[in-house]
């Protein structure tokens, strides 16, 4: 009888033969092999991979994740993957990951490779006749630019091609999916689905686009039985980052399909939220008093020292709280840090002050399209399992669902509002309670395109010439929190479940707005202040990189960066006069008002187009 492959597991655990449970799993595969009277069944097998990995993956990281070891690790799921393939037996869920995208192919070619990788690495699912077997690809394109359709057509063919199932749902699939819904379904959807319009069917936003893909994936649902759909951003991909000594660097180190298979097949999981690492999910417009507090220190440290000196800001990397970039964390239950982040220099080999000066300089402006240079977080191992707890919270660029909870569309999404997952993650704890829950299986996030040093695109972020104008974005920020912590109020008295009066709608809305509009204030007379401060300390004429011969375009980037956060947040800024204007206010308010008044019936709609039990 040939003994089954199990190579890597055996060297893993003889690796690791001081652990008292390996050696234990150890023991149980040398009987089993020696064993030569009997077949070893699958599942015999199969339990002893399942008993090792937690273990294996608790000393994997003990050891830093070492590449020789996470090539093993890696290793360890492929070999697993064999003994499943061999069983002939896989009742495990399919994964379908969808990615709305709006011109950012680049985004979206290195999102599809990290899935690909992923894949290839771990190989979930296995692999027949050369496609996997388990996971395809749903690439929402809400692209205006044709370039960008072309481009991103061409990756979803590439990685067909390739053994990825990738389908492409441009605008002209939308239309012809909307198309199945009569006129009448069309009007009454249009507080979820929005106005459709094929002369314009671009920009529409990732809420609306994601809801429009909610039905081509409620047909999916006919096709199998155990499915789950994965959403994620464009600007992510399936791999974490490990800061290390000597420099930060990523790794695909997270199984996550294995792992949430196991969630939703072991527990009563329907919707589950994973979070990111490495750049903010949030908006500047929330980020920018923490953010100046981090370069004053940064400039104030540098005028102390020698700048042909041997560079000191290595080695200051500290993990992230969850809303340690987030000026007003409170609100999300979280403690204000209160005291700056130093920097941490990301170049390596032998270099000087003024070569970090230029390094934190050439980064600075990419702070308007998300990244925080001082803030990023970096992966943080836990056990997987003993990590799930109820959530409140959906970030949409990371979650998991059930075929049942296509029910949840993303609420009130023509008005365009940012914070739509948290609002969504209210409803959801309400109604599905510790069902709906987060796991530490975060994706890294990159904020901007190496190459041209921004984001290819972000609605809401005009740029002019070198001006970058946030008000739109800044607005819908304002708004979205009022709409959120109205929503937490609202579900606290009943909503959705329990019809709420027009009047107890608006004035929650008004006292939210209200105490929103003085934190948002006190912020903007900080941010005010700090400037001050910072454009003090970078024209001081006996500052040395105002004496240090090659610094030009350095300090070109830094004076670019105070002029757009003054342009963006200081006394007159456009964003600040919008939310504070009584017109536009109240325009506001009627909108995110009916929105409110007219989701349990939206809902009903939704659900009978969807053909979901009520």
């Amino acid at each position: 009888m040939p003994v089954p492959d199990c190579t890597i597991l055996a060297e893993l655990l003889q690796r690791f033969s001081d652990s008292r449970s390996l050696n234990t799993i150890a023991n149980s595969l040398i009987e089993l092999r020696d064993n030569d009277r009997a077949e070893i069944p699958h599942e015999t097998l199969l339990q002893l991979y399942q008993k090792a990995i937690p273990a294996i993956e608790q000393r994997l990281w003990i050891e830093h994740a070492d590449d020789n070891l996470l090539t093993l690790y890696q290793g360890l799921f492929r070999e697993m993957e064999a003994h499943i393939s061999a069983s002939g037996r896989d009742e495990r869920h399919d994964f379908v990951i969808v990615i709305p995208v709006a011109d950012r192919p680049s985004h979206l070619r290195s999102c599809i490779q990290s899935i690909f990788t992923l894949c290839e690495r771990f190989a979930y699912g296995g692999v027949h006749d050369g496609r996997y077997r388990k996971i395809s690809v749903l690439i929402a394109d809400d692209s205006k630019e044709q370039q960008s359709i072309r481009e991103n057509r061409k990756i979803a063919e590439a990685y067909r091609d390739r053994g990825l199932d990738t389908l492409y749902f441009g605008q002209q699939q939308q239309l012809e999916q909307l198309g199945r819904l009569d006129s009448e379904q069309q009007a009454e959807l249009s507080g979820i689905l929005g106005e459709i319009n094929p002369a314009h069917f671009y920009h529409k936003g990732a809420s609306i686009t994601r809801n429009i893909s909610y039905l081509k994936l409620n047909e999916l649902t006919r096709d199998k039985e155990r499915l789950l759909f994965y959403f994620i951003d464009s600007d992510q991909e399936f791999k974490v980052n490990i800061a290390a000594k000597d420099g930060d660097r990523d790794a695909y180190a997270v199984n996550y399909f294995y792992h949430l298979d196991r969630i939703f097949s072991q527990t009563g999981t329907r919707i589950l939220t994973g979070k990111v690492v490495g750049d903010p999910p949030v908006s500047p417009a929330v980020m920018i008093g923490n953010f100046l507090e981090d370069v004053g220190a940064f400039l104030s440290s540098m005028a102390k020292l020698d700048p042909a000196a041997a560079c000191k800001f290595h080695n200051n990397r500290r993990q992230m709280d969850d809303a340690s970039y987030h000026d007003m964390a409170e609100l999300f239950g979280f403690k204000p840090e209160g005291a700056f982040n130093a920097y941490s220099c990301s170049l390596s080999g032998p270099h000087s002050q003024v070569d970090c000066y230029r390094e934190f300089c050439r980064k600075i402006n990419r702070f308007f399209d998300g990244e925080h240079p001082t803030r990023k977080s970096y992966y943080e191992h836990a056990d997987i399992s003993a990590s799930i707890q109820p959530a409140r919270t959906v970030y949409t660029g990371n979650y998991v669902f059930t075929a049942d909870c296509l029910r949840y569309f993303i609420p009130f999404a023509p008005l365009k509002l940012r914070m739509a997952g948290p609002v969504l993650g209210r409803i959801i704890k309400a109604e599905l309670g510790e069902r709906f829950v987060s796991a530490n299986l975060p994706m890294l996030h990159g904020r901007t395109v190496e190459h041209i040093g921004q984001s290819e695109f972000r609605p809401g972020i005009d740029r002019q010439h070198d001006t970058v104008d946030l008000s739109g974005e800044f607005e819908r920020q304002f708004f979205g929190d009022v709409m959120l912590f109205t929503m937490e109020k609202l579900t606290a008295a009943g909503y959705p479940g329990t019809a709420l009066n027009d009047e107890l709608i608006t004035d929650t809305m008004h006292e939210t707005r209200l105490l929103l509009s003085d934190k948002y204030r006190l912020k903007h007379l900080q941010v005010i202040d700090k400037l001050i401060t910072l454009y003090s300390l970078f024209e001081d004429q006996q500052a040395w990189w105002n004496k240090t011969a090659g610094l030009h375009a350095a300090n070109h980037e830094l004076a670019l960066f105070l002029k757009n956060v003054e342009f963006n947040f200081g006394v007159d800024a456009r964003g600040y006069n919008t939310i504070n204007s009584q017109p536009h206010i109240d325009a506001r308010t009627e909108q995110m008002l009916q929105a409110i008044k007219h989701y349990s019936h939206n809902r009903l709609l939704w659900h009978n187009v969807l053909s979901i039990p009520n």
